[in-house]
């Protein structure tokens, strides 16, 4: 087994986290864009927010391939396989001349780009120490929101300047150099033991889960407040492009940087539940998302931008005691629980871009706001629920052991 401060605990952590930025950065490189998009090819708000709609649509649903496939036939060929087949894409997509091709091969990139975070943690699952795992998830999970800052931060600066198209260009060259680097940098899985493939098995993992009241009003946690909050950055581009801002793609590229308060949120949500209960953290979290969306409604651009970094606290802050939550309190399975964590998680993004669409055809950016409130209420009501089934499990706990 990997311990801490070894050579191959750093070389993996290297790769792994070098692979997940790799793969967000392919994922939201679009994002600074589709206010370019739309312009180019006459789209609008709702159709130019397809081009990653799609993308996070396909990637989740791949999740529900790679973990069982991985088990049967092994970890790191699947994600070297998956992170090559991503940089073609990306390559692709510098060549393509019409929005449908465009959303076509997005849509296939999201596919590939599933591969390394179906898989990932279930590598150091069965490589890392228990405490080498717990460092290494925490630093993970950062290089996942540092990869989305990066791709969007080069999608709007190589855009401004070079086009849309050089963007993906540019993103497949860089992502064709870290596929290198990973397959040089990642140890041979030593301690993986191949697993027969049931499909039924899987199948019936999952409806357990599904019917597991405190597993679904976490997976009900994702689904809402990813939906919301992954779309807001979409919608405010269209925002901050028109007047009285007019920001270029390079200037809305900038606007994610925002998500480095998520990183420290992530970082820190472990301590912090130390002291409050999951259930309340995560209410807490939410809560924060509540002010920074109303945050937002004041017509400046350093309070928008304010907004952004408390919500993008809260989000993280709630996204990591919520996929905690899920892997405490799956009954079996852990590992298919927690896939389907994830699959929520980017499910309700991929359906935020049109459950939205009628607030913002509605009101405009109130509309996203108030729109945002009504699903935030309701991920608040998720939250509330649980700690009350924690404290009635406590009870239960005491009244069962009188002399504790």
């Amino acid at each position: 087994m990997i311990e801490t401060n070894s050579r191959d605990f750093r070389f993996a952590t290297w790769a792994l986290c070098l692979g997940s930025a790799m793969i967000f950065a392919n994922l939201h490189v679009v994002q600074a864009l589709l206010p370019t998009l739309a312009q180019q090819f006459q789209l609008s708000e709702l159709q130019a927010s397809w081009s990653l709609t799609i993308t996070v649509l396909t990637l989740g649903l791949s999740l529900l391939v790679y973990g069982p496939l991985s088990d049967a036939i092994g970890r790191k060929p699947i994600m070297v396989v998956t992170m090559a087949g991503s940089v073609l894409v990306t390559l692709a997509l510098s060549q393509v001349e019409s929005y449908p091709m465009l959303l076509l091969l997005r849509g296939l990139q999201g596919f590939f780009l599933g591969g390394l975070p179906a898989i990932a943690i279930a590598y150091m699952g069965d490589e890392f120490t228990r405490k080498a795992v717990v460092l290494a998830v925490g630093v993970y999970i950062s290089a996942n929101s540092l990869g989305g800052v990066t791709g969007r931060m080069l999608g709007g600066f190589v855009g401004e300047h070079y086009g849309w198209a050089a963007a993906f260009g540019v993103m497949g060259v860089v992502s064709a150099l870290v596929v290198v680097a990973f397959v040089l940098l990642l140890p041979k899985s030593r301690n993986f033991h191949a697993k027969p493939l049931h499909p039924v098995h899987v199948m019936q993992d999952m409806g357990g889960h599904l019917r597991n009241p405190v597993l679904l009003m976490a997976y009900c946690i994702a689904f809402g407040n990813f939906m919301v909050f992954l779309n807001q950055y979409s919608y405010i581009t269209f925002v901050l492009a028109d007047a009285p801002y007019h920001l270029s793609p390079h200037a809305l590229g900038m606007l994610f940087l925002t998500y480095l308060t998520g990183s420290f949120a992530a970082a820190v949500s472990g301590r912090v539940a130390q002291f409050l209960s999951p259930p309340v953290g995560m209410a807490l979290g939410v809560l924060l998302l509540m002010c920074g969306s109303l945050l937002t409604l004041i017509p400046n651009l350093l309070t928008i931008v304010l907004g952004f970094m408390v919500s993008s606290f809260g989000f993280f802050f709630t996204h990591s005691l919520a996929s905690s939550w899920v892997s405490h309190h799956a009954l079996k399975a852990r590992a298919s629980a927690s896939s389907l964590y994830l699959v929520f998680y980017y499910m309700g993004a991929s359906a935020g871009g049109f459950l939205l669409a009628p607030f913002w055809a509605w009101q405009g950016w109130l509309g996203i706001v108030a729109g945002s409130l009504l699903v935030y209420s309701l991920t608040l009501g998720c939250t509330l629920w649980l700690h009350r089934w924690q404290e009635m499990q406590g009870q239960q706990m005491s009244d069962s052991n009188p002399c504790a």
